[in-house]
């Protein structure tokens, strides 16, 4: 699976990570359905460390289309209410 993070570029995780990546998007939508910015922060987080640490960053070189888009660690709660909406950006 090919995971595009904004302004850090592309990761090849493996795909046995899907159902843990889903769990903590599902989480985000939660907490910005709630309007809890704070947890929004954390799971972002969680999130994007989770892929960095679990996939090879593919080179500039390698022009692959991404599976799946995540929005950069600095994006607004505000921002984030209109990606974060129903199933998410792990769309199962």
């Amino acid at each position: 699976m090919i995971i595009r993070i904004m302004g850090l570029g592309q990761y090849k995780v493996p795909s046995s990570l899907f159902d843990e990546l889903n769990a903590i998007d599902n989480r985000i939508v939660d907490h910005v359905t709630k309007g809890d910015e704070k947890a929004y922060n954390q799971d972002l987080a969680a999130l994007i460390s989770k892929i960095k640490h679990n996939g090879k960053v593919l080179g500039a070189e390698e022009i692959v289309e991404s599976d799946v888009i995540v929005p950069p660690e600095d994006m607004t709660f505000e921002e984030a209410k209109d990606v974060f909406t129903g199933s998410g950006i792990f769309e199962d």
